[in-house]
C-alpha cells in the first residue's frame, strides 16, 4: 500500500505509473475525497462480501447443529414413548393373566366341593362294606381261635362219609384230585389263600401272564375264597354290579387254578352273543395278560355260544387229560345239566338285592 505522503524526489515512472492508475481507476468510479490512498471500493465490496458469506456459513452451522440437537432430542422422547407403551401393554397383559387365574382357581374350587360332595355317599358305601367284612372276618377269627385245641391229645377221627358226586371218583383218579374243602388238600388250600392275599395287598399289574393283573378288592377275595373252599370249586356265586367285576372273580379263580394245574388248565367261557363272548374275551386279556394266540380250540381259552358244544369239548378235554373250567355268563337263565358234571365250573347268579338293569352295557 503507497505512503499517504507522497515525496517530491520520487521517481517519475513511479508518479506516472501512478498517475496512469489513478486515471484508469477515475474512468470507472471516482474516488471518494474521505477514502484512504490506495483503497478502492471494488476491494471493500468484496471485504464486505467475504464478512456476508463468513456470518452466513456461522449462521447455517449454528442452525443445523440447532436442528440435530433437536432431532436427537425428539428421537429419544420418542423411544422413552415406545419403551413406556410396551411397559403398559406388558402390565396389561399380565393383569388379564392374573384374571384369568383367579377366575379358573374359583372355578376348580367349586368343582372340588361338588365333586366331593357328590362322591361322598359312594365312599361312606363301600366303607361300610369293608367295615361289614371285617367284622366278620373278626368273628370267624374269634370262632376259629376258640376252637383251636392247645394241648395235644391224641384223638381218632371218624371217617367222613362220602358224598355223591357225578363222576367225582372217576375225576380224582384220572386226573387229580381237585378238592379244595378236604383237609388232605390243606397244601392247595394255603397257597390258594396265599395268592388271594398276594392279589389284594400286593397287586402286580406287570406281572407274567394268567396272573392278576388288576386291583382286588376283600368283596372280590370273598366271593372267590367262598368258591373255593365252600363249595369246593363247583358252583354259583353272587354276581357282581357289572360283567367287568364278574370278569375280575372269575380271572382271580383262573389265575389260582393256573398256579397250581399250570398248563393242563382250559377254560371254557359260555355267553349266548357275541358281544358278551367280545367283552369277556377283552377283559379276560386286560385282567390276565394273555394274549390272542391262548386263545383256542384245544387251548387256553374258548369262547362259546351254546352249551352243547361246550360240553362235548369238555368232554374230550378229560379223554386227553386236561382239566375243563366251565364259566357261564350272568345272562345265561338256562344252564344245561350237562355241564354241571364236571369238576370245575363257575357260574354267576343274579342278586336279588341287586339288581343290574343295565348290566349288558358295562
Amino acid at each position: 500500500m503507497p505512503p499517504e505522503d507522497s515525496s517530491p524526489y520520487e521517481d517519475t515512472d513511479a508518479t506516472s505509473s501512478a498517475s496512469s492508475d489513478g486515471s484508469n481507476e477515475s474512468s470507472d468510479t471516482p474516488p471518494g475525497p474521505s477514502s484512504p490512498l490506495g483503497l478502492r471500493r471494488s476491494d471493500r465490496s468484496r471485504s464486505s462480501s467475504g464478512l456476508e458469506g463468513l456470518s452466513s456459513r456461522r449462521s447455517s452451522a449454528s442452525s443445523s447443529a440447532g436442528s440435530s440437537a433437536s432431532t436427537r432430542s425428539a428421537g429419544i422422547d420418542q423411544l422413552v414413548r415406545q419403551g413406556l407403551q410396551d411397559l403398559d401393554r406388558q402390565r396389561q397383559g399380565l393383569q388379564r393373566e392374573i384374571e384369568q387365574l383367579e377366575r379358573r382357581k374359583e372355578r376348580l374350587e367349586a368343582e372340588m366341593r361338588t365333586s366331593f360332595a357328590g362322591s361322598s355317599q359312594d365312599i361312606a358305601i363301600r366303607v361300610q362294606g369293608f367295615k361289614d367284612y371285617l367284622i366278620g372276618s373278626l368273628q370267624d377269627l374269634a370262632t376259629a381261635a376258640e376252637q383251636i385245641n392247645l394241648v395235644a391229645q391224641p384223638t381218632v377221627e371218624p371217617p367222613e362219609p362220602e358224598r355223591p358226586r357225578a363222576n367225582a371218583s372217576a375225576v380224582d383218579e384220572g386226573t387229580g384230585a381237585v378238592s379244595f374243602a378236604a383237609q388232605r388238600f390243606a397244601q392247595q388250600r394255603d397257597r390258594v389263600h396265599s395268592l388271594l392275599d398276594q392279589y389284594r395287598t400286593r397287586p402286580d399289574y406287570y406281572g407274567p401272564p394268567w396272573q392278576l393283573r388288576r386291583t382286588f378288592e376283600p368283596i372280590h377275595a370273598e366271593r372267590v375264597s367262598s368258591w373255593f373252599f365252600n363249595q369246593g370249586g363247583r358252583g354259583a356265586v353272587k354276581s357282581m354290579s357289572s360283567r367287568l367285576q364278574n370278569v375280575l372273580v372269575a380271572s382271580a379263580a383262573i389265575s389260582c387254578l393256573y398256579a397250581i394245574y399250570d398248563r393242563r388248565l382250559c377254560v371254557l367261557v359260555l355267553a349266548t352273543t357275541p358281544e358278551r363272548l367280545g367283552e369277556w374275551r377283552r377283559w379276560l386279556q386286560d385282567c390276565l395278560g394273555v394274549a390272542r394266540a391262548d386263545f383256542g380250540t384245544n387251548r387256553g381259552i374258548m369262547l362259546f355260544e351254546s352249551a352243547e358244544p361246550m360240553a362235548q369239548r369238555a368232554e374230550r378235554l378229560l379223554d386227553t387229560g386236561r382239566l375243563p373250567f366251565l364259566i357261564m355268563d350272568e345272562a345265561e337263565d338256562k344252564v344245561n345239566l350237562s355241564l354241571l358234571q364236571y369238576p370245575l365250573w363257575l357260574g354267576f347268579a343274579p342278586d336279588p338285592e341287586n339288581p343290574s338293569n343295565d348290566y349288558d352295557y358295562y
